[in-house]
């Protein structure tokens, strides 16, 4: 009950004022009291017990005392007494990111371990792992552009996706503003407060309706936030491709990434160009960005009031009850 107390709130704690009239009743009441009084001339007394009258003389102000109570009550109520349940919600300010990843058959190179496409999708499950709280999408293109997963904090289902992710699902080719654009559409119309999009190819733009500049403004006028990174090594690296003897036979392609365009983008939309040409680089950038686009944490008090009156109304109409039925019965005056 104490603990019931202690947790009580007042909606108006200024009517408590009120009760500044209690003391102002109980001088009106004395001052009847003292007008009411009566002289009763008796032969004598030695048959009115004298442990009676003093019972009588305190009992006869049993109905003031009760509307004070009453009284007193009333006012608690029309305070507003009302119990607060309160707790923490821990809420992010709410980071979208789309991971657009290139994979044409370049990305089968294998100056990354296993390859470009394998260890870009190892480091990107590693990123997700790390964001627990934003919600994070993926796009892939190639002659194309694929949303293989909208934006989602379902991170479990979301790295099932990117382990089904694999060269051949879509026409080849290097559609990087395909890509980006898709990228754009996919997060658009977010409401989070900050929006991004990591594109990652090893090439040129070769294919693809939208130019990847013509992208980079789409975004800008979007608010969309783009880091661009170029995958390869530099010089020349290691091509897997089928022998006619059905195995595998390897050849050096030269490494060609468009900077010049990646770092344009990253700059038209405030993000920033990162070159990756080992897995350890590429390790390095996400963890770049992943502080570049920290959530910041914040820890929101709820509170759920709840009306507490009745109890107390409840009691007023007892108490009032009470003195209604002590004044009309036992105290009842004969006129």
């Amino acid at each position: 009950m104490l603990r019931w107390w202690n947790d009580i709130q007042f909606a108006n704690p200024e009517l408590f004022v009120l009760f500044a009239l209690v003391p102002l009743l109980v001088l009106v009441y004395l001052f009847r009291l003292k007008k009411q009084k009566a002289k009763i001339t008796l032969s004598g007394v030695q048959f009115i017990p004298k442990e009676a009258n003093k019972i009588q003389l305190y009992a006869r102000h049993i109905p003031f005392v009760l509307s004070l109570i009453g009284f007193s009550l009333l006012v608690i109520c029309l305070a507003r007494p009302q119990s607060s349940l309160s707790w923490q919600d821990v809420t992010t300010e709410g980071i979208d990111i789309i991971i657009a990843m290139d994979i044409s058959s370049s990305m089968l190179a294998e100056d990354l371990k296993p390859n470009r496409l394998e260890a870009s999708k190892n480091v990107a499950m590693d990123f997700i792992s790390n964001r627990p709280n934003d919600r994070i999408g993926l796009v892939t293109f190639s002659g194309e552009s694929f949303t293989q997963s909208p934006l989602t904090t379902d991170h479990s289902v979301l790295k099932n996706l990117f382990q089904d992710v694999k060269n051949g699902m879509i026409e080849d080719g290097t559609a990087i503003g395909l890509g980006l654009a898709t990228s754009v559409n996919r997060i658009k119309e977010s409401d989070a407060k900050s929006k991004v999009v990591i594109l990652l190819t090893d090439g040129f733009n070769t294919t693809g309706s939208i130019p990847p500049l013509t992208a980079a403004e789409i975004a800008r006028e979007f608010g969309v936030r783009t880091y661009t990174i170029g995958l390869g090594t530099n010089g020349m690296a290691p091509m897997p491709y089928q022998n006619g003897f059905g195995g595998t036979s390897y050849q050096n392609v030269e490494v060609r990434i468009d900077e010049r365009t990646m770092k344009e983008i990253s700059q038209m939309t405030g993000g920033k160009y990162f070159r990756a040409t080992n897995n350890r680089s590429l390790a390095a950038i996400y963890e770049e960005i992943d502080q570049l686009e920290k959530s910041k944490i914040e820890v929101t008090e709820y509170r759920k009031k709840k009306e507490e009156f009745f109890p107390f109304a409840l009691l007023a109409g007892i108490v009032f009850a009470l003195q209604f039925m002590i004044t009309n019965t036992i105290f009842k005056t004969i006129n």
